[in-house]
């Protein structure tokens, strides 16, 4: 492959200002000798033509060389994060943007290899133990439909099938986890567009809200998951009251989803958003509410965190600002 010459930026930057003053000199120049014997007039028509022509040259190399470049690696950027067919750019312009652009196409592709081994595995491991776990359960429901166990054999099917189903459920919370990484909820919402649908879903929590009319930049149906969640984990902690508060804070975006009920632990905070922890093992938790949440919020390039709270618990959910 012939390799293509790529001019530095400091060269192209530096052809770019000495053509401009040049330009300006020539001109001063030309119009000094020719205004004699041409007329001043003819000659500033003439001098103004030919400087435009040359700006207008110097005007297409750098759109050639620094802005058609960038905004190629925009367009790729921009597909590769909201998933759609990315194609790497062909022209680079300068070296730096070369370097630069390799190196980002590089970081989104070994970031898709990543996504697709960690589905391809959760994939492979939930379909390797599905055919097992169903055996176990149906050997199990034969056992107890036999009619000859002893009280002491029905508890230990019981706890048999217990256990088979706690797996099944971990399996769809891993499932549900990788999906949450890659799906995208484009596009914004408010507060105000939710709150009448939670107060359907949960007719028992009350309900206070704190700039609703605060565009946040996630989907209805996104924004929508996250709440659900945080509301759920809130009534099984005792919760009676929920506050969400949307504020803006310099490019980000705040929200903040505090509850009355019985709080998490000091010993237990570091480990809440951990995949697969839970203190509901016994009441069917798998332990990958908040991880599932925590990766939906990463892919749409937000964070979950606790926040200090004298009662209950309170969660910062924090989103960037889309760029104007």
């Amino acid at each position: 492959m012939t390799r293509r010459w790529r001019p530095n930026l400091a060269f192209v930057l530096g052809g770019a200002l000495a053509g401009t003053l040049g330009l300006s000199f020539a001109g001063l120049i030309a119009l000094r000798y020719l205004g004699p014997e041409i007329g001043f007039r003819n000659a500033a028509i003439l001098l103004a033509a030919a400087i435009a022509l040359a700006t207008a040259v110097l005007a297409w190399l750098l759109v050639r060389l620094l802005l058609r470049p960038i905004r190629a690696l925009e367009t790729y950027a921009v597909a590769a994060e909201t998933g759609s067919a990315a194609v790497p750019p062909l022209h680079f312009g300068t070296r730096e943007l070369h370097a630069t652009a390799r190196r980002v196409i590089a970081m989104a592709e070994t970031l898709r290899d990543r996504e697709a081994a960690v589905r391809a595995f959760s994939d492979h491991v939930t379909h390797e133990f599905r055919t097992p776990v169903s055996a176990i359960l149906a050997a199990a429901e034969l056992l107890a439909d036999g009619g000859t166990l002893t009280p002491a054999d029905a508890a230990l099917v019981g706890q048999i099938e217990g256990a088979s189903a706690q797996i099944e459920a971990q399996l769809a919370a891993l499932r549900n986890a990788v999906r949450a990484r890659e799906a995208r909820y484009t596009g914004s919402s408010t507060l105000s567009d939710l709150l009448r649908r939670l107060s359907d879903d949960w007719p028992a929590l009350q309900l206070d809200a704190e700039g609703d009319s605060m565009e946040i930049p996630i989907g209805e149906e996104g924004l929508n998951i996250v709440l659900t969640q945080l509301f759920r984990n809130a009534v099984e902690n005792g919760a009676s009251a929920i506050s969400l508060r949307a504020v803006a804070h310099g490019p980000e975006i705040q929200l903040l989803v505090a509850d009355d009920g019985t709080g998490i632990s000091a010993g237990n905070a570091p480990r809440v958003f951990d995949p697969f922890f839970t203190t509901r093992r016994e009441a069917g938790g798998t332990g990958m509410g908040l991880a599932i949440v925590r990766n939906l919020l990463q892919a749409h390039g937000a964070s979950i965190a606790l926040a200090p709270s004298a009662k209950g618990t309170t969660f910062l959910l924090t989103f960037l600002q889309p760029e104007a």
